[in-house]
C-alpha cells in the first residue's frame, strides 16, 4: 500500500492528508466509511490503549477547525465509488446514488453542511448539465469528486478549464477510463494539495481495462469568513 503526503499551501493546509492506491481485496465496504466492527479481542485491546476512533476512518484524526474527509474512486466499472465528509457518508453504492462519469458533492466550507450532490454520465450524457453545475458553485464551497468507470470520453475544454480553476492539476489531462479523486474550491489561489490521479495503460492497469481505485483522506480547513 502507497500513501502519498502533500505539502502545505497556504489555501488548504492539512492536517493528515494521505492518498493511496489500494487492489479490490483491500478496499474494504463499498462505502469506505462504515467498516465492521472488531472482534472482541481487537476491540479489548484498543479499549485498552484507549484508541481513538476517527472521522471517516481516517488512520489519524484531524486538528481542532479541520473537516475530516475520504474519497474513494471506483473500481473498473464494478465498484461505484465512496464520499465520506465528517463522518458522514454523502455518496456510496450502499446508498444508492453514484453514478458512470463523475461523481461531485458540494460541502459548505464553513459549516461542513451538504449542500448537493450529483453524477454525471460522461461516457454517453450530455456535457453541458456538467458545465451549468460547475458553473454554479460559489465562493466558501468544497468540491468533492470521484471517478467511475469512464469519467473523460465527454470531457471538453470548458469543463476542464472549469476544473482546473477548483485547484485541479490533472482535470487537463482527465481520459477515457482513467481513475480521479479530488478536494478543491473555487476561491483556492493556487493548485488544491487533495488529489489523486492514475491514467489508462494497459500496461499498468490493475483490473482489466482499467487502472486500480484511488483512495485519498485528509484534514480540510474550515473556512471562517
Amino acid at each position: 500500500m502507497r500513501k502519498l503526503r502533500y505539502k502545505e499551501t497556504e489555501d488548504l493546509p492539512q492536517g493528515n492528508p494521505a492518498g493511496r492506491r489500494r487492489s479490490s481485496h483491500h478496499a474494504g465496504a463499498p462505502g469506505g466509511c462504515q467498516q465492521a466492527p472488531p472482534g472482541p479481542h481487537k476491540a479489548a485491546v484498543a479499549q485498552e490503549k484507549g484508541v481513538e476512533k476517527t472521522k471517516c476512518g481516517l488512520s489519524k484524526p484531524c486538528p481542532e477547525n479541520f473537516f475530516s474527509f475520504k474519497l474513494s474512486s471506483g473500481a473498473a466499472n464494478v465498484v461505484g465509488p465512496s464520499m465520506c465528509f465528517e463522518n458522514h457518508l454523502i455518496m456510496s453504492p450502499v446508498k444508492n446514488n453514484v453514478g458512470r462519469g463523475l461523481n461531485i458533492a458540494l460541502v459548505n466550507g464553513s459549516t461542513g453542511t451538504v449542500q448537493r450532490e450529483s453524477s454525471f454520465d460522461m461516457y454517453s450524457g450530455e456535457p453541458t448539465a456538467l458545465v451549468k453545475f460547475l458553473k454554479e458553485i460559489q465562493e466558501g464551497v468544497l468540491v468533492l469528486v470521484a471517478s467511475y468507470d469512464d469519467p473523460g470520453t465527454k470531457m471538453n475544454d470548458e469543463i476542464r478549464k472549469l476544473f482546473s480553476n477548483l485547484g485541479s492539476s490533472y482535470a487537463k489531462q482527465l481520459g477515457f477510463r482513467d481513475s480521479w479523486v479530488f478536494l478543491g474550491a473555487k476561491d483556492l489561489k493556487s493548485k488544491s494539495p487533495f488529489e489523486q490521479f492514475l491514467k489508462n495503460d494497459p500496461n499498468t492497469n490493475k483490473y482489466e481495462g482499467w487502472p486500480e481505485l484511488l483512495e485519498l483522506e485528509g484534514c480540510v480547513p474550515r473556512k471562517v469568513f
